[in-house]
């Protein structure tokens, strides 16, 4: 992908789809999913249209695959909005349109199983954009983050440069989205380090490539990453981990794998999201959560040595499960420059 497509960007007062092509949450958890489609409405101004399968669980990859169809197809639709992840997207990918899709280029944004999609618009020469989940980003409870709906507002308004900043604080403990009280109050932060960089001694620029490392690694199993491995030669890497929270090993094996395949030595530059650290099924306290993140910190390391010893590399970027999340540009530029500690993307 060596010229980047950006689609026309929405206005205010446009029609957005908002699609489930994933998980049909939004029809388990209605409380972050309305309170996400008044945000996208009140703060952005933008107009909502749902599909058959937004609201459906167990929607058939087909009827998911047909929802997109529509919404890309439509020309009063100006972008697509991923409703929430999930865990089946691959099984979509078979049933899309690449010439429909192609021939009708739109903003698409969401982020972990959507992976699937955006690195699908990617192969086709369209950037999409990683992050911006209606339940999640819009439908953050007591408010959104300030973090968060800046880039949003950026990403999905505007064109150009857009320089990342680290967060003061970040959350990634949830409260239950059944109980109307989680949505009385922001959810609890806590201090950030900020970022880490590595081998940080030079600007790279660069076309983007990546998204949730266990999507990525199905893709690989299921040989669906397009191009000969050269092909991604001087991109930018970002990855992210999800709540599942794999442990550093698997984080170690996934890497290997890229590195195995040709993939990882690349990229001379990676942007790691910060590790989501507590899940409900994995409660851990503080120091154990410390821990956890220096673990992957020290998988992602260990790779890179035996693989790509010479990436530069910025930890705890907040482009994936944690709060405040920043949107990265799928197939747009990234510039990483090492010497001043800056992170600029292109919306």
């Amino acid at each position: 992908m060596k010229n980047p497509r950006y689609p026309a960007k929405p206005r205010p007062g446009d029609l957005v789809a908002v699609l489930s092509p994933s998980s049909g949450l939004p029809g388990l958890f209605p409380l972050p999913y309305e309170l996400g489609l008044s945000r996208l409405q009140d703060d952005f101004g933008l107009k909502a249209v749902e599909y058959p399968t937004t609201r459906t669980m167990g929607a058939t990859p087909e009827a998911r695959a047909a929802d997109i169809h529509a919404a890309f197809a439509d020309p009063d639709i100006t972008a697509v909005i991923a409703s929430i992840g999930g865990d089946d997207q691959i099984t979509v990918l078979p049933h899309l349109d690449r010439d429909l899709l192609r021939a009708n280029p739109k903003p698409f944004l969401g982020y972990s199983d959507n992976t699937n999609l955006l690195l699908f618009l990617r192969d086709l020469g369209i950037v999409g954009y990683h992050g911006g989940s209606v339940m999640v980003g819009f439908g953050r409870p007591g408010a959104m983050h300030p973090t968060t709906a800046d880039s949003l507002r950026a990403a999905l308004f505007t064109s150009g440069e857009y320089e990342l900043t680290p967060a003061s604080s970040y959350g990634d403990v949830n409260s239950p989205w059944e109980d109307p009280h989680t949505f009385e109050s922001e959810p609890q932060m806590e201090p950030a380090d900020g970022w880490s960089w590595h081998n940080a001694d030079r600007v790279v620029e660069g076309i983007s490539w990546g998204g949730n490392l266990e999507i990525i690694s199905w893709l690989l199993m299921a040989d669906r990453v397009a191009g000969p491995v050269d092909s991604y030669a001087g991109n930018v890497l970002f990855l992210e981990t999800s709540e599942e929270m794999p442990p550093a090993e698997e984080v170690y094996r996934i890497l290997r794998g890229l590195g195995e395949r040709g993939l990882l030595r690349q990229f001379p530059a990676l942007l790691m999201g910060r590790a989501k650290s507590w899940s409900f099924e994995n409660r851990l306290d503080a120091r154990a959560k410390a821990d956890f993140r220096r673990q992957q910190r020290e998988a992602v390391l260990r790779a890179l040595r035996e693989y790509a010893p010479d990436t530069m590399v910025v930890f705890d970027v907040e482009l994936g499960h944690t709060d405040p999340q920043v949107v990265i540009p799928v197939g747009g530029r990234i510039r990483v420059d090492g010497p001043a500690r800056r992170i600029v993307v292109t919306y």
